[in-house]
């Protein structure tokens, strides 16, 4: 028998999204594996034509996209969920969705990305997860974009379960930049994850990072390539998020290297000039601790050229020295701390308006998010694990909140256990156990921690820009900022949904905001938007409402009274979000008190 053409091959990628330690693809993210896939194909002979592209949302709306499933000569499926949590944008793939993929597919089907490592039940913490084939008929148990090269090479026939390297990442990243055309988000609200670099040389027990191998490092000029080529595809978002640690870039694997990291931030913001959003996600706060001098001088080089609201995540795991000595973790809570402080000297400033306006903390400083700060991210169910371990993580954040330090948030979850890391060995019995002081701790940290930060990180009158407007529940339009972490955001009222309108914070939760649009129009404002400033109640409300219209803010201010501050959302002077800005350093290191 004859084997295929390239040239003819018909291939239908469908994305079940990821998250994983240091990689994130659930929408609006679309992940490197997609779009790596996509390359691979192309530069083993198929033509970008003859790919078409699904996430699983599209195909859950329009079963009539499933014929591309039925019909394609190779069906690749991209998905896994390698730590659990919970989704706005999109719905992750069960099970049973994947393996009904493969039965509905005629052609050769192929599994690939991090469900390779393991499914279980649900998506949810205290899991023990197990490798399963999902009925496919080839499953790739080292990279899917290799797998997805060389199976087409053979003609279909089958592959070697092979690390791809990175000359090859430097053409598939590219040459797969087309794809993203076709995810359902694009352009105006998808961000690009982007790798610098895979692996770690650190074994966490609960860790599926380690299993890619030791850190392994793109070059700058290969990235900056992938987001012009991804800019020439519409692409107006990205953030550096598939590393275990941004501050290794370009270096040994430990040490920072500032220079490597100007190179990549400012070649990424010469090729991309018209960014909106420029993020990041881990940083290890050990390597902050073990070279201070050189970490700043590299915090300060990312704080210069990213976009504000940008959160490094730290993996604390747990601040119980137990815990951590039996589990292989890195970094003490006090050592933790102390990357706290550093983050917040060197990048927890807010920016103006353009260089001429000096950053600034403080209650001075301009009404917008900070340019850097610290995430905790915090596991429970690890070996070693008692009653005293909330303990140990409570006093932690007391701590961070006592200084009057700011973290971007805090991220609990509860352990899976994957096979291949030592989480195998003991599961997730004790997670399981200590569900109940779970979530009693948890519901604490809501309370007490979130809240007051929240409040702290986004005083009231703080400006977020471009909230794209999601989804409507019981009267209030919720929306969120692209970017790492964003905030969910709560406007009264019912607004259009898929766009993009300013917002100033007037309240917070535990785990969102609620915000009127900025700068409110007072003449249109509605009751709920005018009752949501603090300072103002029904009564004056009413009084707003009745003495319209009004010239200026300051005028309106006068019928609301002392108690509360129109013009801070009213004011049309704020300094708005120039995105392509060439930001001044930071001020000299101060304490963010």
């Amino acid at each position: 028998m004859t084997a295929p053409d390239p040239a003819d091959l018909s291939v239908t990628i469908v994305d079940g999204y990821v998250d994983e330690p240091a990689h994130f693809g659930v929408p609006p993210y679309v992940s490197t594996y997609p779009r790596f896939t996509a390359g691979a194909l192309v530069d083993a002979g198929v033509p970008e034509s003859n790919v078409t592209y699904h996430t699983i949302d599209e195909l859950r709306d329009d079963p009539r996209k499933r014929g591309d499933v039925a019909d394609a000569d190779l069906m690749i499926y991209v998905g896994g969920m390698t730590v659990p949590g919970k989704y706005v944008g999109g719905t992750p793939a069960e099970p049973d969705e994947v393996r009904e993929l493969a039965w509905t597919a005629d052609g050769v089907t192929l599994l690939g990305g991090p469900v390779r490592f393991g499914v279980g039940d649900e998506n949810a913490g205290a899991q023990e997860m197990e490798r399963d084939d999902l009925d496919y008929d080839f499953v790739a148990m080292g990279d899917v974009e290799a797998a997805a090269f060389d199976i087409v090479d053979s003609g279909l026939e089958g592959f070697g379960n092979r690390i791809r390297d990175y000359d090859e990442v430097s053409r598939w990243s590219s040459m797969g930049a087309f794809v993203v055309e076709q995810h359902p988000n694009h352009p105006e609200y998808l961000i690009a994850e982007l790798e610098t670099s895979r692996g770690c040389a650190y074994r966490c027990s609960f860790c599926t990072e380690p299993l890619y191998g030791d850190p392994d490092f793109r070059t700058a000029p290969d990235v900056v390539s992938e987001v012009d080529a991804l800019s020439d595809h519409g692409v107006r978002h990205f953030r550096l998020g598939r590393q275990a640690d941004i501050l290794a870039f370009g270096g040994d694997g430990e040490a920072p290297n500032p220079d490597a990291l100007r190179q990549l931030y400012g070649g990424i913001r010469e090729v991309a000039p018209d960014l909106r959003t420029l993020h990041l996600d881990n940083m290890n706060p050990v390597t902050i601790t073990d070279y201070p001098e050189a970490s700043r001088e590299a915090i300060e080089v990312i704080a210069r050229h990213n976009t504000p609201g940008d959160t490094a995540a730290f993996g604390l795991e747990s601040a119980d020295p137990e815990v951590r000595e039996e589990n292989n973790l890195l970094v003490s809570a006090e050592e933790c701390l102390e990357a706290v402080r550093v983050v917040n000297e060197a990048a927890g400033w807010r920016p103006g308006e353009g260089p001429e306006d000096a950053p600034s903390y403080g209650d001075s400083a301009p009404r917008r998010l900070p340019k850097l700060l610290p995430g905790i991210n915090l596991v429970h169910g690890l070996e070693g694990e008692t009653a005293e371990t909330f303990e140990h993580n409570r006093d932690f954040l007391d701590a961070v909140m006592d200084e009057g330090l700011m973290l971007r948030r805090v991220n609990i979850r509860q352990v899976m256990a994957f096979e291949g890391t030592e989480m195998a060995e003991t599961g997730a019995r004790l997670a399981r156990e200590h569900k109940k002081e779970f979530k009693r701790y948890k519901r604490e940290v809501r309370e007490t921690v979130d809240r007051p930060m929240l409040e702290r990180v986004m005083p009231p009158g703080t400006v977020l820009p471009d909230v794209y407007l999601e989804y409507h529940e019981d009267g209030t339009t919720f929306g969120r900022q692209l970017g790492t972490y964003p905030i969910l955001v709560g406007i009264p009222g019912e607004r259009e949904l898929g766009r993009t309108i300013d917002v100033a914070v007037v309240d917070w939760g535990y785990r969102s905001v609620t915000g009127v649009p900025y700068p409110l129009d007072l003449n249109g404002a509605s009751m709920n938007e005018l009752t949501a400033i603090p300072g103002i109640g029904t009564g004056t409300a009413g009084d707003l409402v009745v003495n319209r219209p009004y010239a200026s803010a300051a005028e309106a201010a006068e019928v609301a009274g002392a108690d509360a501050d129109l013009t801070r959302f009213a004011d049309a002077g704020v300094p708005g979000v120039d995105a392509d800005a060439e930001y001044p350093g930071a001020p000299a290191p101060r304490s963010a008190d």
